[in-house]
């Protein structure tokens, strides 16, 4: 009989989502207004670059599923990301908002690296994060319970990033040196995300182990993805393609609503493509 997920376990696992979605309130509320305002990129250029970062986007959200799936380690197949991305998570997001010494196009190659950078280790510690939902309990309603954890920590994770942010940026900057002010409340971030990814490392355990006779090759696994062959049969697989759609999805609806703000009032003959 498989043992109860205690509460400190249940806040553990949501600890996971606060974290996340404290740097992802950053990207989504306050990252083209840096970018513009800060940074000093044009609003056209900035919308060009995250509609061309979505397209490696959508790609590399599977494969970090297929290697997450794929993973064999003595903390189970999902937890090791936490442990091991918690820290570039939080670095590479200090240097997505760090304003370098550079000319127009040094600053436009940096951004284009750091934010591709930033979304590519996003993936890597989110899918994994997502799917390990699926392998923490067999039991339909502790997973209920595991969702409505993840759910409540992730508006807190909102409500703390809002609202300590601009403060901070005032707090360490002001209209002094605004730059240092950014960087340093993101460093602020960072940190509390890290740690809350180390808590939510320390604190679950993957109890559901899928059995499979053969081990498919990476190769078997790109083209299942592709073609369903045979379906996803294992709970933790659907969690784990489940995660990658909400991730891709969660990103497209924030950058057409950053381009709607920004650039369709200058070219308002774009708009339809972002309907």
């Amino acid at each position: 009989m498989t043992a109860m997920i205690t509460l400190k376990e249940k806040i553990g696992y949501g600890l996971g989502d606060m974290a996340s979605s404290m740097f992802w309130k950053l990207f989504g509320s306050y990252l083209m207004i840096f970018y513009t305002d800060v940074f000093g990129l044009p609003a056209a250029v900035v919308g060009t670059m995250f509609l061309i970062t979505r397209v490696w986007d959508s790609a590399f959200d599977p494969i970090v599923g297929v290697i997450a799936d794929r993973t064999q380690t003595r903390w189970g197949k999902f937890r090791p990301y936490l442990l091991y991305l918690a820290v570039p998570f939080a670095l590479i997001g200090i240097f997505t908002f760090t304003t370098p010494e550079l000319n127009d196009t040094g600053k436009l190659v940096y951004a284009y690296i750091t934010y591709s950078l930033m979304m590519m280790v996003y993936s890597a510690i989110n899918v994994p994060y997502a799917s390990l939902l699926g392998v923490m309990s067999p039991d339909p309603k502790e997973r209920n319970t595991l969702s409505t954890y993840r759910m409540t920590f992730a508006y807190i994770g909102s409500f703390i990033a809002l609202l300590l942010f601009m403060p901070m940026v005032n707090l360490f900057g002001g209209a002094e040196d605004e730059q240092r002010g950014w960087m340093l409340s993101v460093v602020v971030i960072a940190v509390m995300c890290a740690a809350l990814f180390y808590l939510c490392f320390a604190l679950t355990r993957e109890r559901v182990k899928p059995i499979r006779e053969v081990q498919n090759s990476l190769k078997d696994d790109l083209k299942d993805l592709l073609h369903n062959r045979g379906g996803f049969c294992s709970e933790p697989e659907w969690q784990l393609w489940y995660s990658i759609l909400f991730v891709t999805e969660l990103r497209f609806i924030t950058s057409s609503t950053l381009l709607w703000k920004r650039i369709t009032p200058r070219f308002p003959s774009l708009a339809f493509l972002l309907c």
